[in-house]
This record gives C-alpha cells, sequence and structure tokens, in this order.
C-alpha cells in the first residue's frame, strides 16, 4: 500500500486528508475486506502528525463504516458481502417452479451461501398504512412472517410480510419453512395468479433495533423497500417491507427502451 503525504496549506484538514487516502486505499481495492490498516504508530511516523490526528482520520472511516477496531488487535476493513438484487427478474415464475424464493434466486446467481433466521409468525393488526395497501379492516388481525437474512453468514436484511388471513390463515405460510418458492409458490397453488409487483425504496437512517439486526456499523445507512403484491384482479395479497443495510446492495434492474 503506497500512502501519499498531506498538504499543510490546503483548506482540507490534514486529517481529512489522511482519511481521504486510505479511504481510497479501501474503495480500490488495495486494501480488501478483513485486511488490517496500518498501526497508529505507523501512520503517525508516515505522515509526521500526532496521535490524536490519526485517531481523527481513523474515526472518519469507523463513522462511515469502511473499518471496525478491534480492541488489542487494532483497525480491519470491515467485511461486508455484496448482494446483486436483481430487481427485473427476481421475481420470475421459473425461479419458484425450481423451488426458490427471490433472495435464493439472486444469491445462487451470485454463487453466495444463503440462510434465514429469526423466522416468527404471528397474527397481528397491521399498522395502519400497510392495512390500507392491503386493503383490509384495520381492526382486524393479518398474518405476519418477520424474518432475517443472511448472505455468507453476514445478516443483510430483515423482512416484515403482511398478510390477509383469508389468504395465509391454517396454510404452510403461517409456518417457519413454507416449502420450496416461499410464499408466492404457496398463494399459486391456491390458485391465485400475480399481478405486477409494485416497490417503492427510500434510504433512511436505521432504528437502534435494526442497527442491533443487521450489525451495522455508525453512519450506516438502510434501504427501506416496500413491496406491494397483487393478483390479477388487483387485490393486494402481501405488503412486504424489507429494510436492507445500504453497503451490502446493489440494486441491478434491465429496463426496457420502450
Amino acid at each position: 500500500m503506497a500512502l501519499g503525504s498531506v498538504d499543510t496549506a490546503s483548506d482540507r484538514s490534514v486529517f481529512q486528508q489522511i482519511a481521504d487516502q486510505l479511504r481510497e486505499e479501501i474503495t480500490r481495492g488495495r486494501l480488501g475486506a478483513g485486511e488490517r490498516l496500518p498501526s497508529e504508530a505507523a501512520l503517525i511516523d508516515h505522515y509526521g502528525v500526532a496521535r490524536m490526528t490519526i485517531r481523527q482520520a481513523l474515526g472518519v472511516l469507523k463513522s462511515e463504516g469502511l473499518v471496525v477496531a478491534e480492541h488489542g488487535r487494532g483497525v480491519f476493513v470491515r467485511p461486508r458481502p455484496v448482494a446483486r438484487r436483481l430487481g427485473s427478474d427476481r421475481f420470475a415464475r421459473r425461479h419458484r417452479e425450481a423451488g426458490h424464493a427471490a433472495f435464493v434466486a439472486d444469491a445462487k446467481a451470485a454463487g453466495q451461501q444463503h440462510s434465514v433466521d429469526n423466522v416468527r409468525i404471528d397474527r397481528e393488526k397491521a399498522p395502519t398504512d400497510v392495512a390500507e395497501l392491503l386493503g383490509v379492516d384495520g381492526r382486524k388481525k393479518v398474518v405476519v412472517r418477520r424474518r432475517r437474512y443472511l448472505l455468507d453468514g453476514h445478516p443483510v436484511e430483515v423482512a416484515a410480510s403482511y398478510i390477509p388471513l383469508d389468504v395465509a390463515g391454517g396454510t404452510k405460510i403461517e409456518e417457519p419453512d413454507t416449502g420450496p418458492g416461499g410464499i408466492y409458490a404457496r398463494m399459486e397453488e391456491q390458485g391465485y395468479t400475480f399481478g405486477p409487483f409494485h416497490e417503492d425504496i427510500r434510504a433512511r437512517m436505521p432504528t437502534p433495533e435494526e442497527i442491533t439486526a443487521l450489525q451495522l456499523a455508525p453512519g450506516v445507512p438502510v434501504l427501506d423497500l416496500v413491496r406491494v403484491a397483487r393478483d390479477a384482479s388487483g387485490r393486494a395479497l402481501e405488503v412486504c417491507e424489507t429494510v436492507m443495510a445500504a453497503d451490502s446492495f446493489v440494486l441491478s434492474y434491465d429496463l426496457p427502451a420502450k
């Protein structure tokens, strides 16, 4: 790794210049995931600055979620799997026919190990905005499936699906393992035919619970995605809110030109 020097005449502070150089080493792949950064002593010697200046520079990288400090060992590039979310293809029927739910199809396409944990199924009232999207009476209960998804052992997203009781009640959708193809395959087995899926995505900062569940570093935002799955008649069969670690996802789409 070849670090440069700092310009004391620059309007940009010395610690920010050092952070810029270290960041570039990480983003360009010259410092890979899990690799140790030069020690504080080595950085002090290289740049000729005070220890506090180096710690300020490292603090910038920590706040950006790029590095983690391990007590007694040093500072390391934060390992995060990158999930390519194939937005224009992930709900194709052929994936369900092959026994793969959307997340599984994406992971298999990328050659990544996938798993799901913290699965919880409840019957409860949906939040007001969800009830409106589902077109159900907000005073009545729906089936709620909550779970967390992991890639290569790292948590990358948490999701909650809200499904009308007459669609999911008493079916495998209320079981932890819904079977090959996931809940959409089970709905199709009941005779439902899907129309277009609609998703809205926005970026925001995570809640404390999301920070814990996704093991987020300070300063890392999340992508909050709300999907409505409708049948061919336009009836909403599911509203799903998925919260994704923003530093773990590439949203990939093929868009028609006409």
